[in-house]
């Protein structure tokens, strides 16, 4: 079981340059990429997407890569024949109006001065791949570390919610004796008959089958199985965990709408506090 939420950083060094990554991951329904690198990183986006998808199924997260630049390798070139045309121009305006040219004015000329066009990101790719990889180990061992955490939640709310289930059914019988004797005790006050007659009895088998809550707690012991064996699994298990709460709820609200004991009802509560806290803490798992 694994975390939604995590960080993960690291620094790469050279003698030219240093690459930082910082990779923060928050809850998701999906998985969400966003990336925020230096521009010369750039083409190293589809890089990332694969990365994370080896770590992550589920989470938005965010992979922000900077370079830092600490000895400039770029070669500067300048075109020799464009320089004297423009020598050649800037004298004349200079014997004829007084003003001399600047600096400013040369480098201003498009095409003049000119960095080297064989650089290009593949020097950086060794780097920022090793430092990426560092950065996504720490962000994962931080999901495992959190997803144990979560998991040991998740069984003890378990725990509690089979506790007050257990005591429900130790009281299912209570249950269909009480809705009968009330019956019986309605017909007789009703009629001034006593409530042993074949049609009453027919009847009244047929409202305790309807009140029973015996298939709502089978369910729900199928249910609590079906936890416990993705609690053991390795592969992501959110949404699973999600629809299965779903459906211990609706089987929580029948037993509370059938039932006419206060015990019953009371232990329904519990059960459903447990649920609720269940799905707080499945959201924050793939």
């Amino acid at each position: 079981m694994r975390s939604m939420t995590g960080y993960g950083h690291a620094v790469r060094r050279t003698d030219d340059f240093v690459i930082e990554i910082v990779i923060k991951s928050y809850n998701n329904r999906y998985l969400d990429i966003s990336k925020n690198l230096s521009f010369p990183l750039a083409p190293f986006e589809t890089l990332v997407d694969s990365r994370v998808k080896e770590i992550a199924s589920r989470g938005h997260i965010e992979v922000s890569g900077k370079l830092h630049i600490l000895r400039s390798s770029v070669r500067v070139n300048v075109d020799e024949g464009l320089l004297d045309e423009y020598t050649k121009a800037f004298a004349l305006i200079e014997g004829r109006t007084g003003v001399r040219p600047t600096l400013s004015d040369y480098i201003a000329v498009d095409g003049l001065v000119s960095p080297d066009s064989e650089l290009s990101s593949d020097i950086y790719l060794e780097t920022f791949t090793a430092a990426l990889d560092e950065a996504l180990a720490m962000l994962s061992a931080e999901k495992d570390r959190e997803g144990e955490g979560t998991k040991t939640d998740l069984s003890r709310l378990m725990d509690e919610f089979e506790s007050s289930l257990a005591s429900i059914e130790a009281r299912s019988g209570e249950l269909e004796a009480h809705l009968s004797s009330l019956l019986m005790e309605k017909y007789e006050a009703l009629t001034g008959e006593k409530g042993d007659s074949p049609l009453f009895m027919q009847e009244l088998g047929a409202l305790l089958v309807k009140y029973s809550i015996n298939e709502e707690l089978s369910r729900l012991r199928v249910h609590t199985a079906e936890y416990r064996r993705l609690l053991g699994l390795a592969e992501p298990v959110g949404k699973k965990l999600d629809f299965l709460c779903q459906e211990m709820q609706r089987e929580c609200n029948t037993i509370a709408s059938k039932s006419q004991l206060v015990e019953i009802n009371l232990a329904v509560v519990s059960m459903k506090d447990n649920i609720e806290d269940i799905r707080e803490q499945i959201r924050n798992i793939e």
